[in-house]
């Protein structure tokens, strides 16, 4: 939030030669200019506690955290920042160990254009952890100060990628098809226009034209003020315009996330906590519990960007579906739902493939894709060299990723 602008300037008399030097003694004396100053401070006080009581009042009307909570959220690094909305468990079960193998990274990898050393590379994207899987077997493992294995880092948007896990494994039970309508899991949002033709493979695939933009910009509208609101379903029935047909092409939206996360909480008549942790979490053997951020206290999880998890876990979900689904001798998500996250969907997103909520990078070997998110998260995926790579970062809105996907490429090519 940006502090209230003033423009106030100090009326300073003016001398008055004419009434000689008794007279401006008397204007110019220490007690008059301290009861100006008395005057100027409650006047300036009064002003400011207008302006904060304004700003709390807005923020209150506007359903979202209060002024020193967004501060206490803008302070803190956006790789801790689950630690400060409430949160609901994503229990784990019996863990699974990774095995583990040597073998070195390279020692240097491409980056806008030059080749700079594998630890730069690190630092200059204010990497948190980085962890390499090669077939299945833990290779390299690394960690910022202050960060170490147990530690839980932010999904940020890495977490509409593991939704997806969770409408696949719906659709494999039957619970859901595709095809179906928004409105019709969900009618009390409709609308009577456009918004009622969007369907769940419009969702998967960001092509529903829901009017949420994407803008980092500002608290009052789009993505940010969904992310911070107390009410995510009220706001989500309060924003049914969509800006293109649906299905007419593709612009990220982490609106669509949103909605599918209700759509499984409703057919699951349950939190998606609970979901990810009976269907995914605990079959795959994690780790460590996790979190998932909540709207409210006891309210609903931001399917969008609120889990918080381990380096190693996020591994392990990277695992699984480079295995095609199978983890500890179980088909825990349908093989053809893997296919056809794997298979960029024909509509585009800003040059990149895109499919089931996952992205597809230009360039490579046209295989590899990844869940990422926005201020560095990546769970990246290349099939043909067999190699999952983890990187958790607080690098910013500066993103910079196909520069990051590029040097992951390198490295997972990388075999001495």
């Amino acid at each position: 939030m940006q502090p209230a602008q003033h423009n106030d300037r100090e009326r300073r008399p003016q001398a008055d030669t004419a009434a000689g030097p008794a007279t401006a003694s008397r204007r110019y004396s220490p007690v008059p200019n301290s009861r100006r100053a008395r005057r100027a401070l409650i006047g300036a006080g009064t002003a400011l506690a207008v302006v904060v009581g304004a700003t709390y009042a807005a923020t209150w009307i506007m359903d979202i955290p209060s002024p020193h909570e967004l501060i206490r959220l803008e302070n803190t690094p956006p790789s801790k920042r689950g630690e400060v909305f409430p949160a609901r468990t994503i229990a784990a079960g019996k863990p699974t160990e990774l095995p583990k193998s040597s073998q070195p990274t390279p020692k240097q990898v491409p980056w806008k254009g030059k080749q700079i050393p594998f630890e730069e590379f690190l630092a200059k994207t204010h990497t948190q952890s980085f962890a390499i899987l090669r077939e299945g077997k833990l290779t390299y493992e690394w960690y910022h100060d202050g960060v170490n294995a147990n530690t839980r880092l932010s999904s940020w948007s890495m977490a509409k990628s593991i939704v997806s896990l969770l409408v696949g494994q719906a659709i494999e039970r039957g619970e859901l098809r595709e095809s179906d309508r928004l409105v019709d899991l969900l009618p009390e949002l409709r609308s009577g226009g456009a918004y009622d033709t969007v369907t769940v493979q419009h969702l998967l695939d960001m092509s529903s034209g829901v009017d949420v933009a994407e803008d980092h910009d500002t608290i009052f509208t789009g993505s940010t003020r969904m992310y911070l609101t107390h009410d995510l379903p009220g706001f989500l029935k309060d924003h049914r315009k969509v800006t293109y047909p649906p299905g007419s092409k593709a612009t990220y939206r982490s609106v669509d996330t949103g909605l599918l996360g209700l759509i499984l909480t409703r057919i699951e008549n349950k939190p998606l906590a609970d979901v990810l942790s009976e269907r995914v979490w605990k079959p795959m053997g994690a780790t460590h519990t996790a979190t998932w951020n909540l709207d409210r206290d006891g309210g609903m999880e931001k399917a969008f960007a609120g889990i918080n998890a381990t380096t190693l876990d996020y591994a392990k979900i990277g695992q699984l579906v480079l295995d095609k689904g199978q983890a500890n001798g179980q088909q825990i998500v349908p093989e053809k739902w893997v296919t056809r996250l794997a298979t960029p969907a024909a509509n585009r997103i800003d040059g990149w493939g895109y499919s089931a909520q996952w992205w597809h990078p230009s360039g490579g070997n046209g295989k590899d894709y990844s869940a990422i998110g926005v201020h560095g998260q990546y769970t990246y995926i290349d099939p043909v060299t067999k190699t999952v790579i983890v990187k958790l970062s607080d690098h910013g809105v500066e993103e910079d990723e196909q520069e990051t996907i590029d040097a992951m490429r390198s490295i997972a090519q990388h075999t001495t």
